[in-house]
């Protein structure tokens, strides 16, 4: 076939529907989005087979919901940003224990340099501690591949496969070579399974000695993969004075295209390219036999430096992010990789100032704006109020001119910050959460607030979809006041308005006026997404 110029993400959705895939669930996340997007968009194309293609609450339900597909014998896949596994975790540790039936693969996202996050951890850690086969592509045209075969592998192998990605990947173009499209699997429930999917103790402790004995089978799998490549110098290395003249290169996933961009005409010294997981130590072994030194490139946290220094146990010199030979935090980048190996850095672009980063701002028109402006009003009345709010376009409150919020920490915490700090004594105490992030985390806060009657105002700012990601259908539409009702709020003290201008004193009067209620208030200010509405009117004009 010929090239097609694939984002890393597209990349990914396109060899996941040409190896059969039955089903793809997911929570939208930057830099993962654009995956089930694009395998959204090629339903609605119905060039391919039919497909589940779905947005869930979480990451979790995701995660469960692709295992009872995988369950069937369907192939599934998985997508989330790197903090999402966090909340699909128990589901994914599990997963480890039982195994699956029909492949599935897991995407994670990771976001260095925190672009759109809060962190930049390196989930390549939660594959460790899974203990499951990893993949970590170093172009898009592996990715493709990755994912094409990698459901082969994890049928073979009965466990998921963990697909790491970085941002630069995921939102970087490049020409792919496609495959041929595969027919879905029949539906074909594991006759034989017994019971791995019942983790009783009794059960669980001999699925785990299952899924040490396989660890086995991982490691030659990953020692014979095409992805894990040992590449020897060419003609003389030259080498930087902080390094002896026979020093050794780990590139993993990303980096590996990186050091590649250093050396056009080819390695000066030896390379071993890591995009296979667990460590190939065969590959390992040959490197140090003709090295004094190693230094490890990888984007995100140092996993294989921090491994090699216990993992060889033979006194070699290891350099990484750990020692300073890189930067401890940020995403990797070519320039870095250059000044570690002691070569000049020649500033080739300069950016303008015109182009320089600016913070980012609410909308115009935005219904969060208004949210705030009469939030600010009220709790000027108030010297001790704080206002705990979360994850969503409505956390720029805490940029100028509004500085609205006193917390945004993780998805949902604003209601239960809100609830901890009542119970400290914090008057008012306010949580500000959005729609969408109200059913990904914030229902299970609410009910500990009604069931201890907490002293807590409680503002569910609805747009009616998930907007900070582009506008991707909210599991909350249209049922928020519904949901709030059967938790448990106090009808009386469930209010709903439009946030407008127009309605400005009504919405101060409101706030006020549930912030001396002695218990649990919902407000939902209510109005759709601007750029949502925006996008609805035009498809119409079309």
């Amino acid at each position: 076939m010929n090239k097609q110029l694939f984002l890393g993400d597209e990349a990914i959705a396109q060899a996941a529907i040409d190896a059969g895939l039955s089903g793809v669930y997911s929570y939208p996340g930057t830099p993962s989005t654009e995956i089930t997007e694009f395998i959204q968009n090629a339903v609605g194309t119905r060039l391919i087979a039919p497909l589940q293609a779905v947005w869930c609450s979480n990451e979790k339900t995701a995660l469960e919901t692709a295992l009872g597909m995988s369950y069937a014998g369907k192939r599934t896949l998985s997508c989330m940003k790197h903090v999402g596994l966090n909340v699909a975790a128990d589901a994914f540790m599990n997963i480890a224990m039982s195994g699956i039936n029909g492949g599935m693969i897991i995407v994670t996202a990771d976001d260095p340099s925190m672009h759109s996050s809060q962190n930049e951890q390196d989930n390549r850690v939660y594959g460790n501690f899974a203990m499951i086969p990893m993949f970590e592509p170093s172009n898009q045209q592996e990715a493709y591949d990755m994912v094409y075969e990698g459901y082969e592998l994890s049928e073979k192998l009965g466990y998921p496969i963990l697909l790491r990605i970085t941002t630069r990947l995921a939102h970087s173009r490049a020409g792919v070579v496609r495959r041929d499209m595969k027919p879905q699997n029949p539906v074909q429930v594991e006759k034989d399974a017994g019971s791995k999917y019942i983790l009783l103790p009794a059960n669980a402790r001999k699925r785990f000695k299952v899924l040490l004995d396989k660890q086995k089978e991982f490691l030659e799998a990953a020692e014979n993969s095409k992805y894990n490549q040992l590449f020897l110098a060419k003609g003389e290395r030259q080498h930087a004075p902080r390094f002896s003249p026979k020093l050794g290169i780990v590139a993993c996933g990303l980096a590996f295209n990186y050091l590649q961009e250093n050396f056009p005409a080819g390695f000066e010294n030896p390379v071993l390219k890591i995009s296979q997981y667990p460590l190939p130590k065969k590959q390992l072994l040959q490197l140090v036999d003709s090295c004094d030194e190693i230094l490890v490139l990888e984007d995100g946290y140092p996993v294989v430096e921090e491994q090699l220094k216990g993992y060889l146990g033979i006194g070699l010199k290891v350099h990484g992010r750990l020692d300073g030979t890189l930067q401890r935090d940020g995403e990797l980048t070519p320039d870095k990789v250059r000044k570690a190996l002691g070569l000049e850095v020649a500033s080739t672009y300069n950016i303008p100032e015109v182009v320089a980063m600016r913070p980012p701002s609410f909308c115009a028109g935005c219904g969060h704006r208004d949210v705030y402006e009469a939030l600010n009003e009220v709790i000027k009345e108030y010297k001790d109020a704080k206002v705990f709010s979360d994850i969503g376009c409505y956390t720029l409150g805490a940029l100028p001119p509004f500085r609205s919020i006193d917390s945004c920490v993780d998805m949902g915490a604003s209601i239960t910050m809100a609830r901890g700090a009542a119970d400290a004594g914090i008057f008012p105490s306010l949580a500000v959460i959005g729609d969408s992030t109200f059913t990904h985390s914030g229902m299970t806060g609410l009910l500990d607030c009604v069931n201890a009657n907490a002293n807590v105002l409680i503002i569910i700012s609805d747009n009616e979809t998930t907007g900070m990601t582009g506008g991707q259908d909210s599991a909350a539409t249209g049922r928020i006041f519904d949901i709030c009702k059967g938790i448990g709020v106090h009808p009386d003290h469930l209010k709903e308005i439009v946030p407008l201008k127009k309605n400005f004193e009504e919405m101060k009067k409101l706030i006020r006026e549930e912030i001396e209620y002695p218990g649990v208030s919902v407000i939902v200010p209510c109005r759709e997404c601007i750029q949502t509405r925006a996008r609805k009117t035009r498809k119409q004009l079309i």
